[in-house]
């Protein structure tokens, strides 16, 4: 099949350090009161200054990003991937940022099936940790890759038609700066369901989660909203190592609760989150 699809990286980024627009050259980004910002030799820069870090090595570790490669490489979540860029592309976007892009897996099949339309899409991507973004930008040069936080996000007002955040930390004041009039936000988040077999072997009580939206209705009117639920079966004893590690789980679970699940040889669990989108008031 031929198609007229356009996917390149998105140009229009930001200082960190004062706002100013940032122009690329001979893979260095600066801006015009001289600060520049170079691209590392996997392709991503980052745009994180050491005063916006919290710590040292801010967000998720390299075992968790390489847990949650792995784990997602098997196909696990396929279902939900497919459904997220089916939901993103409906919306015929020019550009897109992915706010928290992890290791890339969402993103990546986004893209592959843009590939097959006639998007002209610029893209962008960012995450807090400097791990998950080497391993995004290894994998695929379609996009912007951004070590750089939602609390000041480097991308000019305005410029962005979707938003994504795929089990993420929304900041609405930055997400609507950058969302075009008439953009849009489209969140994944867990549902009541998500992983309960999971969290029934490592806590001694589970609690129900209510249902809430993630972002202001003051602020975000919501559009669409689908409930996406199915079964996954963990054949192995690896499988579900690389879940409990890529997860917030592991480090809210007791010692006992993580060696019970260690122990598994096997375990199906159930996948249930819902997908939104939202514009801006």
């Amino acid at each position: 099949m031929i198609t007229n699809s356009l996917i390149r990286p998105f140009m229009h980024l930001c200082c960190p350090l004062d706002g100013e627009p940032l122009t690329l050259a001979d893979k260095t980004w600066r801006c015009t009161s001289g600060h520049s910002f170079d691209v590392a030799k996997q392709g991503y820069v980052n745009l994180l200054p050491v005063q916006n870090k919290r710590s040292k090595d801010p967000g998720d570790s390299k075992a968790m990003v390489q847990a949650r490669a792995d784990f997602l490489a098997g196909g696990f979540y396929q279902p939900l991937a497919e459904e997220l860029a089916a939901t993103v592309l409906r919306g015929n976007p020019s550009a897109v940022l992915d706010a928290g892009c992890g290791e890339g897996y969402y993103l990546r099949h986004l893209l592959d099936a843009a590939e097959g339309s006639d998007c002209d899409l610029e893209v962008a991507a960012l995450d807090i940790s400097k791990w998950a973004v080497l391993a995004a930008a290894k994998q695929d040069k379609r996009a912007t890759w951004m070590v750089a936080s939602n609390s000041q996000i480097p991308i000019a007002a305005k410029s962005i038609g979707a938003l994504l955040c795929v089990f993420g930390f929304p900041v609405s004041g930055e997400f609507q700066r950058v969302l075009k009039p008439g953009g849009r936000l489209v969140m994944v988040d867990p549902a009541a369901d998500h992983l309960s077999e999971l969290k029934q072997v490592i806590y001694s009580e589970v609690k129900a989660k209510p249902y809430q939206l993630p972002v202001s209705t003051d602020a975000w009117e919501l559009v669409s909203e689908q409930r996406i639920t199915f079964s996954v079966h963990l054949p192995t004893n690896e499988a579900i190592r690389q879940l409990l590690t890529m997860t917030p789980h592991l480090y809210r679970a007791s010692s006992d609760g993580r060696a019970r699940a260690e122990a598994l040889t096997e375990l199906t669990v159930t996948v249930d989150v819902w997908l939104r989108e939202f514009t801006a008031r």
